[in-house]
């Protein structure tokens, strides 16, 4: 995997784009990198589902849980499902609409300086090892551009919208995240 500044998209990844970006604020620093879990239906893996939410092409109908999110505008820039495939959807230097109403250390509207990683999975259900281990890639690669994405900048979703949202969730093993990175938990 390699980064491309100019693009903002990374060589070596499935890319999927989405309509579901803007630009971000004029001169605001990546420094913060929020990790998610999805699944679609809820507790289901496979199949084209989040490439359809994240492309505006879900169909409601089919199946009923879509009904209530099928007219969500929402992104990530990556997705890692349970093989270990990762997806791009947005360029990284663009802003991506993963954390909604947020806050982080005072700072509020998440999405102007952070970046999205979605892990394809449901809170209370083990993740995979080896979406672990491309977590660790994917991250070290984003400290090589971004040095600010340091052990107290790297969140979960529920940490910056806390009491809205709890992805990644309790089976989120964080000690083994950051072994990884060679950071103590």
């Amino acid at each position: 995997m390699e980064y491309e500044e100019k693009t903002g998209w990374i060589r070596g990844v499935r890319h999927c784009p989405s309509p579901n970006h803007d630009e971000r604020p004029e001169g605001t620093e990546i420094d913060l990198l929020v990790i998610h879990g999805i699944s679609l239906p809820p507790r289901q893996y496979g199949g084209p589902w989040i490439d359809r939410l994240f492309t505006n092409s879900l169909d409601p109908d089919a199946h009923p849980y879509f009904r209530e999110i099928a007219s969500l505008r929402v992104s990530s820039h990556l997705l890692i499902d349970r093989t270990g495939a990762i997806t791009q959807y947005v360029p990284l230097n663009k802003r991506a609409w993963h954390a909604g109403q947020s806050e982080f250390m005072g700072r509020s509207c998440c999405n102007d300086f952070s970046i999205g990683i979605e892990l394809e999975g449901y809170d209370d259900e083990p993740y995979e090892v080896v979406q672990y281990s491309r977590l660790v890639e994917i991250t070290r690669l984003l400290q090589q551009e971004w040095p600010s994405l340091f052990r107290e900048r790297i969140v979960g979703h529920c940490d910056i919208a806390p009491g809205r949202k709890t992805d990644p969730g309790p089976a989120f093993d964080w000690k083994r995240y950051f072994e990884g990175l060679q950071f103590s938990s």
